[in-house]
């Protein structure tokens, strides 16, 4: 049971939750760069909710499938097709053994997340089945996904039961992606960093109001803001500190930089300001040239509207968790 890759898109990897925890060994933690997406379009096909799926870059792959199977796409809206017929985003999608999926661009956003039931089941590298570009981990050295490469499939693939499929059929239901992905893109939650107070009076004011644009040169390491040239006070000297996805680091060009998902864990350039965690996923879907505008928040703020968003994720996972169940007990 697997997949095979006929074309690769434009950048496409195997992503997971990550593998936190291992930072004093100098390996980030990598791992999805919209983790709600990835989550959702787990639990859509049946998951358990911590498979590895593949997260695809502006333009996807094309996908031999050779056994039926449930999938779902999530994150930023893409063209999918198997043949004539063109499959949804934001439910679950059963296909027949034999099928092609071709997905295409996207019309707004950067990332979107293809599941299958059983998940991706490559060997894990440190308790993860994520690629990380940047180190070189996980499966075939971390490297993205290549015309030839045969994925394998978790045991539980079969579409369902011993029921036949010879035709692609969608759920009668959808998600709304409204709650999850930024179509207006609002501005972004940024906590005042250590050295915030570095910056001249002119800089603080063009970080919290000033329009930035994500940088041709962005990936997964970092997103590199264009528009705007920040300026210290005075040149600093620092030594190495930890850093993680969120940090805003002003490198000697004046121009931050948003650290993501593999990020590297120490970091020597200062770091003006932290994107609170709940909209770092906001940042993940930021094509380049998207606009990227802050707005100054607190801990306490940031900690609350985060708590807010796995409340209403964690209830919306257990209500795909009991439609599934009942749409899989209809089926029998």
């Amino acid at each position: 049971m697997s997949v095979s890759v006929l074309k690769p898109g434009l950048l496409s990897t195997l992503q997971d939750g990550g593998r936190p925890g291992h930072a004093a060994i100098g390996v980030g933690r990598a791992g999805a760069m919209d983790v709600p997406a990835w989550r959702l379009a787990n639990a859509l096909v049946g998951n358990r909710g911590d498979e590895a799926a593949i997260e695809c870059t502006l333009l996807g792959p094309t996908l031999r499938f050779e056994c039926a199977t449930w999938m779902a796409l999530t994150g930023a809206p893409i063209q999918a097709h198997v043949g004539a017929c063109e499959l949804p985003p934001w439910t679950a999608c059963q296909i027949p053994a034999g099928s092609v999926l071709q997905l295409g661009g996207m019309a707004a956003g950067c990332r979107s997340y293809l599941s299958v039931r059983g998940g991706f089941d490559v060997a894990p590298v440190l308790g993860s089945r994520s690629s990380d570009l940047h180190a070189r981990l996980g499966h075939k050295a971390g490297r993205p996904l290549q015309t030839g490469d045969v994925l394998p499939i978790g045991r539980a693939c079969a579409a369902g039961g011993s029921e036949l499929v010879d035709a692609v059929r969608a759920l009668s239901w959808r998600l709304d992606p409204q709650p999850w992905f930024d179509f207006a893109g609002e501005p972004v939650m940024l906590l005042r960093g250590r050295h915030w107070s570095q910056l001249d009076e002119v800089s603080q004011e063009r970080l919290h109001g000033a329009r930035f644009h994500v940088g041709k040169d962005s990936n997964r390491t970092a997103s590199r803001l264009d528009g705007q040239t920040l300026h210290l006070r005075t040149p600093l000297e620092l030594i190495s500190e930890a850093a993680l996805p969120g940090t805003v680091q002003l490198p000697p060009s004046g121009q931050p930089i948003v650290l993501m998902a593999e990020a590297p864990v120490t970091g020597g350039y200062p770091r003006i300001g932290q994107v609170a965690a709940v909209d770092l996923p906001r940042v993940a879907q930021r094509r380049p040239g998207d606009a990227v505008c802050f707005r100054h928040g607190t801990l306490n703020q940031a900690m609350a509207r985060l708590a807010e968003r796995e409340q209403a994720l964690a209830a919306l996972l257990k209500q795909i968790g009991q439609r599934r169940q009942h749409d899989e007990h209809t089926r029998a």
